[in-house]
């Protein structure tokens, strides 16, 4: 994302001082017309082309008709509700020019609000990490919005600092993307466009190449996708609305293309000058790019990552199927794998491997991708069928389904993952939810997207590196004659020589780590969980907890012939301890331990204490239910027989993820999941509701 500044020659002799830290524009289509002055304070922090000094080359038609085609690609319609990520850079604007026009084109012409675009907003990301950098976003916002594009800028708080040097570009984006999201939702934009183009998608080759990546990391950024909430946001945002559809419709634009469009258009943009600097990676492999810049070579390496995006459309086709037929995903928060369905020796590596992960990375809820050696190692258990061990890998542990001789496998989140230790609190009332609605239908979109591709089955003859390993991708390409003799050399070249760069820094482990969850109310004495307000746990529970209605406990009856014994709460009684603290009552969620069982076993034994006064109950049970009124202690004792009958087959791995509520001195109030609660007025809820769902959400590589 751009945020700096690189002026025009021209542009140059109007400020001297100013531009005495910054480069010239070395863009080779930037106009260079004699006297030009800028008309406003803010034009000349831009580069700018004119029309009338250009040769009429008809590009515009062309490019718009490109754009519009890959928009209905991506199933996506003029009425449809459309954010744009805009740095102010030549991409981002170009972006801005054809949205704007595709928009306007296909809406009714009185299709404006206030002089806006209707349902067209651009997003400028203020990262904060320059002093200027307020400055220009408010100038992008104007150019922007001389198009008739609506703007907002949105103001990075980094809680932890600046990030370290070496960190910075990957802390930058992630911050980026967040907020990306908050404002969409915030906003009721269900689609954001982003400017990525052919030359960054080869960039992105050489840098996962020079990682050792395999075919499914070289195919590069997805055509379409979803992003979803890494944390819950404050202010009425719910953290539980789906993901952002995320489009890239530039993929088979060039820079050049980039330039192009602006300059037909008349548009300005700025140029970070930290894009020069040799000490970023992506900036390091770009200037080498461009030293090999031919037709030849550029439309063969887009040959190489169009071979690479269709294996792993090939693969994701066939690991949709598997989760779908051989993944029962369970209320507690675990899913289990049916080999017989899934039959690991039928599927190739590749399908097995990303399986798996799928799999672990929906139960663990882990934002990042599974590396290569946990990959293997998931790769391997796979392959032992029928299953008679355990593993920890990946946030997740696995292990045999009980009773299933091998033949089903188990996977639940380890409590010794980062996770577990987690929980974000908020408040959320019908106003805030109403408000976070998101206008957009993804099926309907997925089924427009369908109807406009004829690659959405792809011919599988067609589907090359299934059976290869990482490092030999390019000379499978090379046999294949996907990329020449001259290419691949050049392209081994420039891998060699990150991958020396790679090695020789990964021994620096950067400071700079992300710390936007709240830490876990059940290991910290100044975090509670407050009547009215919500909890998410370990990223899978969400918790809702409520104040009780009443100020009086209420009778119960158990129905004896239901065949789970189900309780039936009705009529009135007197007040207990619960009751009695009403609003000021606080909890605190942690997970599940050995002693919430034990205790659960002691509560289920004990008797009515209307009908036995003298009936020994526990030490530990009758200390901390002596002040209960009877008819509470009877709904927890049959509460409690219910929950140990429901525990008995969940394996114990299983049963340390579930999240359950304590009071201030440590007594157990309830297991949400399992619908156990001491009090039966207290109102308090746990759904099994990931925020990323299983298969990672929509993705298209078209």
């Amino acid at each position: 994302m751009a945020r700096g500044l690189i002026l025009t020659s021209q542009a140059k002799s109007t400020s001297t001082t100013f531009l005495s830290s910054f480069s010239t524009c070395s863009a080779p289509l930037v106009s260079r017309r004699r006297g030009f002055r800028a008309s406003s304070p803010f034009a000349r922090f831009f580069c700018k082309c004119a029309r009338q000094e250009l040769r009429p080359v008809p590009v515009t038609t062309a490019f718009e008709e490109t754009f519009s085609k890959r928009m209905a690609l991506a199933g996506l319609k003029p009425h449809h509700r459309i954010a744009l990520g805009v740095s102010g850079g030549p991409d981002s604007m170009a972006l801005c020019v054809l949205a704007a026009d595709w928009k306007i084109s296909g809406l009714d012409p009185a299709g404006k609000e206030s002089g806006f675009i209707d349902g067209l907003l651009a997003i400028i990301v203020d990262h904060g990490l320059r002093a200027e950098s307020r400055e220009e976003a408010n100038m992008v916002r104007e150019r922007v919005a001389e198009m008739g594009i609506r703007c907002e800028i949105a103001c990075c708080e980094w809680k932890d600092g600046r990030p370290e040097q070496g960190n910075l570009q990957e802390a930058a984006r992630e911050m980026r993307y967040e907020m990306f999201h908050k404002v969409c939702i915030e906003q009721q934009f269900g689609i954001l466009l982003l400017a990525h183009h052919a030359d960054d998608q080869a960039e992105l080759l050489v840098i996962r190449l020079s990682r050792n990546s395999g075919v499914l990391g070289l195919a590069g950024m997805a055509f379409t996708s979803q992003i979803f909430a890494k944390h819950a946001y404050s202010q009425g945002v719910d953290p539980m609305s789906g993901g952002i559809l995320l489009v890239r419709p530039f993929l088979d634009f060039s820079k050049k293309d980039m330039y192009k469009i602006c300059q037909e258009n008349e548009q300005k943009w700025v140029e970070d000058p930290s894009n020069r600097s040799p000490l970023f990676v992506r900036n390091r492999i770009r200037m080498s790019l461009q030293e090999f810049s031919s037709s030849v070579f550029s439309s063969e390496l887009q040959s190489l990552i169009s071979a690479c995006r269709r294996t792993r459309t090939h693969v994701d086709k066939i690991c949709s199927n598997l989760l779908q037929e051989a993944v029962t995903v369970m209320d507690q928060g675990y899913a289990v794998i049916d080999l017989k369905t899934l039959n690991p020796s039928k599927v190739e590596d590749i399908c097995l491997a990303k399986f798996i992960a799928h799999v672990a990375q929906y139960i663990s809820q882990r934002h990042r991708p599974i590396r290569s050696n946990t990959s293997k190692l998931l790769l391997r258990y796979m392959r032992s069928s029928p299953c008679k061990t355990s593993l920890t890998a990946a946030g997740c542990y696995l292990c045999p389904a009980p009773g299933s001789r091998g033949t089903k496998i188990l996977v639940c989140c380890s409590v010794n993952c980062p996770l577990p230790s987690k929980v974000e609190l908020f408040y959320s009332g019908s106003s805030a939810q109403e408000k976070c609605v998101i206008p957009y239908d993804l099926k309907e979109i997925m089924d427009n997207a369908n109807t406009s591709s004829n690659l959405s089955s792809a011919d599988a003859s067609d589907v090359h590196f299934l059976n290869v390993t990482s490092g030999s991708v390019l000379d499978e390409a090379k046999r294949l004659n996907l990329i020449s003799e001259s290419t691949y050399r050049s392209v081994l070249m420039l891998q060699e020589e990150e991958t020396n760069r790679f090695k020789y820094k990964s021994d620096v482990t950067p400071d700079y780590r992300p710390k936007y969850a709240i830490e876990s109310v059940g290991t910290s004495h100044n975090q509670c969980l407050q009547p009215g307000q919500m909890g998410f746990f370990m990223n899978r529970f969400f918790i809702s907890w409520k104040p009780c209605k009443e100020d009086v406990c209420r009778k119960f009856t158990q129905e004896e012939t239901s065949s789970n014994g189900g309780l039936v709460v009705e009529g009135l009684d007197y007040k207990c301890t619960f009751c009695s603290l009403g609003h000021d009552m606080v909890a605190e969620i942690r997970h599940m331990m050995e002693s919430d069982w034990l205790y659960l076993a002691e509560l289920s034994k004990s008797q009515n204490v209307k009908s036995d006064p003298d009936n020994a109950v526990s030490s530990s049970v009758t200390e901390q239910a002596a002040e209960k009124a009877s008819s509470c202690l009877d709904y927890a004792r049959v509460s409690a027989g219910r929950v140990l009958q429901l525990l008995k087959p969940i394996p114990v791995a299983v049963r340390r993820s579930l999240p359950v509520l304590v009071d201030s001195q440590g007594l157990l109030l309830s297991i949400p999941s399992l619908s156990f609660k001491h009090c039966p007025c207290l109102e308090i809820e746990a759904t099994f509701q990931p925020r990323v769902p299983l298969g990672g959400g929509h993705n298209s590589f078209i």
